[in-house]
Parts: structure tokens; C-alpha cells; sequence
């Protein structure tokens, strides 16, 4: 699911090049552009409202300090984004919470995620009636779990770039999204979301 911003892509761009020549009122647009966005995906991650916001703080920080190795050839929404879950994992890792989440490559659950006909992550999250209970679920899923379920079905990265942000193997990548779509869908289903999204 897309969470829309105040800036087009073409806006983004003529900012960030402004940005990069030293133009802070340029990079506050990209701030005020891209914040709600950020902090959603920093929730989502760190499932702690507290946490989620010391890391957009850090986001932007990074994000400045960053910006002149900043090429183009990703959106500036998507660089940003990578910035956010590397800053909510750190904020995890402070927590002394990363390590225990980790797990075995050899997982028996690997496979693609959403491997039957049951509803879609954007079907299931679009509906209001269990938008809060998907929420409650994505808090309770580990933190590897939550953060390549973020990215690959909120944010909609490719294998690629989940395991870029993520440092992990596609392998890992994959059974950590299964998990969560495994466990998202089976506590979801306990309150009829087959039936809510028209299934």
C-alpha cells in the first residue's frame, strides 16, 4: 500500500538537487513531503510509537548527511525508505532485540509469500474493519518477520532490495515473509477477513 506525500516524483527530484547544492529550505519540503510516510514505515517496523520517532529523526538525519552520494537512479521516496528501515533496525538493535530474531536459512517454511488464493496484503489492509487487528498482528511478528513483510508488501520492494536493506540472503528474505504472511493471515482469518474482503 502506497501512503501518498505531498510530492510528486518530479517535485522530489528538483528538490533533492537543490538539497544537494546546500539549500536547506529545499530539503525541509522533502522533510514535510515525505514525514508521514516515513513514520509509518518506522512504526510498522519497530511497533513502538516512541521508537518509530526517534528513528524518523534519525532518517532525516542520515538523509542530509547522505544526500550527496545521492545518485538518481531510485526514486528519492525509495532511497529514503531504505534509509527509515536501516534507522527503525537500529533503534531494535539498541533494544538488544535484532539477534533473537534471527533465523536458520534452512527454514522449511521458504516458499513465496501469499502462495494461495486468499486474500491480498493490500485486500486485507484496505479493509477498515480489520485494519486495527493487522496492525496489532504486525507488532506481534518478529522483527525480521515485520520488517521484510513491510517492505515487500507495504512498501513493495523486490527480493533485491529487501535483502539489501535487510542483509540477508534471498533465502532468509523469503521465509521471513511467509512467516508473517502465514501468521498475519491465520489471526486474521480467526475474525472472518475472508469474508470482509468479499472471498
Amino acid at each position: 500500500i502506497q501512503i501518498p506525500v505531498n510530492t510528486t516524483e518530479d517535485q522530489d527530484s528538483q528538490l533533492v538537487r537543490a538539497a544537494q547544492r546546500g539549500d536547506r529550505a529545499a530539503f525541509g519540503r522533502l522533510v514535510e513531503g515525505h514525514a508521514r510516510q516515513v513514520f509509518r514505515v518506522c512504526y510498522r517496523v519497530t511497533g513502538n510509537e516512541a521508537m518509530a520517532e526517534d528513528a524518523v529523526q534519525e532518517t532525516f538525519i542520515k538523509a542530509w548527511r547522505k544526500l550527496p552520494g545521492f545518485d538518481g537512479r531510485a526514486a528519492f521516496s525509495t532511497w529514503l525508505h531504505r534509509v527509515a528501515v536501516n534507522a527503525a533496525l537500529e533503534q531494535l538493535r539498541r533494544e538488544g532485540r535484532h539477534a533473537a530474531d534471527a533465523q536458520p536459512e534452512n527454514d522449511k517454511l521458504a516458499g513465496p509469500a501469499w502462495t494461495d488464493a486468499g486474500p491480498s496484503p493490500e485486500r486485507i489492509t484496505e479493509s477498515a474493519g480489520i485494519a486495527h487487528r493487522a496492525a496489532e498482528m504486525l507488532a506481534e511478528l518478529s522483527t525480521l518477520e515485520r520488517s521484510a513483510f513491510v517492505l515487500r508488501h507495504y512498501q513493495e520492494m523486490p527480493i533485491a532490495e529487501i535483502c539489501a536493506v535487510l542483509g540477508v540472503q534471498p533465502s532468509a528474505a523469503k521465509q521471513a515473509i511467509f512467516r508473517g504472511v502465514k501468521k498475519m493471515r491465520a489471526a486474521l482469518n480467526e475474525y472472518g477477513v475472508q469474508h470482509a474482503a468479499g472471498e
